[in-house]
C-alpha cells in the first residue's frame, strides 16, 4: 500500500498529497500575517453570534486574538512553519492554535472555508501591497517631475520612429513618463477599489445557516464593504487578481519604455545621459564594462508580468461557477508579478534619481534639418498656406543652418508644450494621491491594531 499522511482534513496518498499541495506550502509564507488577521475578525464575529451558550467567551475571544498576534511575531522571526501535513498556511494556522489553546482552535473554522479564507488573505494581502506600490510609483513620478523641472530648457531631440524628428527638451521628455506613471495610478487605484470589499463569511460559495454577521468582519478587517452575492463572492477569485495584474503590466509598460530609452540615451553613441555606475553591472571577462542590466531585467519583467496576468485570466477563463482548484495556480504568478512590480518602482526611482544630464551631447546632436516643422510653421505664421511652405522648407534646407535650439523650445508656450510644462500640476496631483494614500494606509493599519488588540503595524 502507498504510504499517505493524516492531514487536518482526512488521510491522504502521499503523492497526491505533494501535487495538491503544490508551492503553497512556501508561497503561502506571504500570506501568514493575512490570515491570522482575517482569522482574528472571523473570531470576533463568532463571539458575538447570538448563540447560547456563546461560541466564544469574552475571554476565549482574546486568548485566540493573542494567539494569532504571537503567531504573527513568530512568523516574523522565521519562528512558524507550513508543513506538507498543512497543505497551507490556513490549515497551519488553524493547528497552531488547536495545539496551544485545544478545543478554542478546533472552533476557529466554524461558519467558514478555505474557499473564503484564502479570498480574503489575497484581498488583505492585495490591499497592503497595492498601497505600498501606489506609494512607490508617486514616488517615482515626483521624481520624474523634480528631473523634468530641473532639466526643463535643456534641448534635446524628439525623435519619431527612432529617427530626428522635432525640437523637444528634456523636460517634456521626462515628465510625459510622470504623466504616464498618473495615468497608471488610477487604473491600480481603480484596482485597489476592486479588490477592496471582504468575501468573508461566503464559506464554500453558498453561505452558511449561522447568524453570521459579514458586514462586521469586514468594518473589522477595514475593507469598504462585503461582496453582497456569495457565489460570487467566491467566483471574483482569480478574476480579481488579474485584474490587479493587468494594473500592474500598465505600469511595468511605463517602465519598460522608460528603461528603453534609457538604454538607448546613455549608449556612448547618443551619452545624452549617464547612468549611475553603483546601479550598473559589470562583466566576467571585459574589465571596463558598466552594464545597464537593472534596465534589461525591467524590460523583460515587464512581459513576465503581463503573461502572469494572461495566465491568471486563462486560469479562471472557462472556470465553472463555484470554486475550483484550478485557482491555486493562479497564487504563484500573483504573488511573484505583485512583488515585481514593487520591486521595479523603487529600482527605477533610485536609477533615475542618480541620473547624470550631459547638455553639451544633447546639444550636438541638433542637425539643422530638425527645425524643418518649426521653420514651415514660422512661415505659416507669416502668411505661406501650409503645403506651400511644407514644400518650400523640404527644398531649401539651407535655410535652416542658423536656427537655435533653446529659441526653438521657448516658442511653445501652448499647454503641454516644451515651455508650456505646468510642473505645478503634476505635484499638487501627486500630493493629493500622497495624502489619500498615506491616509487610507494609517486607517488599515489602525483597523488591524484594533482588531489584534495590540500594535502590529
Amino acid at each position: 500500500m502507498a504510504s499517505q499522511h493524516k492531514t487536518t482534513v482526512g488521510t491522504i496518498q502521499n503523492e497526491v498529497l505533494a501535487f495538491t499541495a503544490g508551492k503553497d506550502v512556501e508561497l503561502d509564507y506571504a500570506l501568514i500575517e493575512a490570515d491570522c488577521i482575517g482569522s482574528a475578525a472571523h473570531a470576533t464575529m463568532l463571539a458575538e453570534m447570538p448563540l447560547t451558550p456563546p461560541l466564544f467567551t469574552d475571554s476565549e475571544l482574546a486568548q485566540i486574538k493573542k494567539a494569532l498576534a504571537d503567531l504573527i511575531l513568530a512568523a516574523r522571526n522565521g519562528q512558524f512553519v507550513i508543513t506538507i501535513e498543512d497543505q497551507d498556511v490556513h490549515l497551519a494556522v488553524e493547528r497552531t492554535l488547536t495545539e496551544a489553546l485545544g478545543d478554542l482552535g478546533k472552533r476557529i473554522h466554524t461558519a467558514r472555508s478555505r474557499n473564503d479564507q484564502v479570498a480574503v488573505d489575497l484581498r488583505l494581502y492585495a490591499k497592503s501591497q497595492l498601497l505600498d506600490a501606489q506609494t512607490e510609483l508617486l514616488a517615482l513620478a515626483s521624481s520624474l517631475v523634480d528631473f523634468a523641472a530641473q532639466h526643463q530648457h535643456v534641448p534635446m531631440i524628439g525623435r519619431t520612429h527612432m529617427q530626428p524628428g522635432m525640437p523637444s527638451s528634456v523636460g517634456l521628455w521626462a515628465s510625459a513618463y510622470a504623466e504616464a506613471l498618473l495615468d497608471d495610478h488610477s487604473i491600480v487605484q481603480n484596482a485597489a477599489q476592486l479588490n477592496d470589499r471582504s468575501p468573508l463569511g461566503s464559506a464554500a460559495s453558498y453561505g452558511v445557516p449561522l447568524p453570521i454577521d459579514r458586514e462586521k468582519t469586514s468594518d473589522l478587517l477595514g475593507f469598504t464593504a462585503p461582496i453582497h452575492n456569495v457565489l460570487h463572492a467566491n467566483n471574483a477569485r482569480g478574476k480579481n487578481e488579474s485584474i490587479i495584474l493587468f494594473a500592474a503590466s500598465q505600469v511595468m509598460m511605463t517602465l519598460s519604455r522608460l528603461a528603453q530609452d534609457l538604454m538607448l540615451f546613455t549608449m556612448p553613441e547618443f551619452a545624452y545621459f549617464t547612468l549611475p555606475s553603483e546601479y550598473c553591472t559589470g562583466s566576467s571577462i571585459m574589465p571596463q564594462k558598466k552594464n545597464p542590466d537593472v534596465l534589461e531585467l525591467i524590460r523583460a519583467k515587464s512581459s513576465r508580468v503581463m503573461a502572469d496576468a494572461i495566465a491568471v485570466y486563462d486560469i479562471c477563463r472557462a472556470a465553472p461557477s463555484g470554486y475550483n482548484r484550478d485557482l491555486q495556480e493562479a497564487k504563484e504568478p500573483f504573488l511573484r508579478s505583485i512583488d515585481t512590480t514593487r520591486a521595479s518602482l523603487r529600482i527605477m526611482k533610485l536609477m533615475l534619481d542618480g541620473l547624470t544630464v550631459h547638455q553639451d551631447r544633447l546639444l550636438a546632436a541638433f542637425s539643422p534639418d530638425v527645425f524643418a516643422t518649426d521653420r514651415a510653421l514660422e512661415l505659416v505664421g507669416q502668411g505661406m498656406p501650409f503645403r506651400d511652405a511644407y514644400h518650400h522648407v523640404k527644398e531649401h534646407l539651407d535655410e535652416l543652418q542658423q536656427m537655435d535650439p533653446a529659441t526653438a523650445i521657448a516658442a511653445k508656450t501652448h499647454l503641454g508644450g516644451t515651455a508650456g510644462l505646468n510642473f505645478d500640476l503634476y505635484r499638487n496631483s501627486i500630493a493629493e494621491h500622497q495624502t489619500a494614500i498615506a491616509a487610507q494606509h494609517q486607517a488599515f493599519k489602525a483597523k488591524v491594531n484594533a482588531l489584534m488588540g495590540r500594535d502590529i503595524y
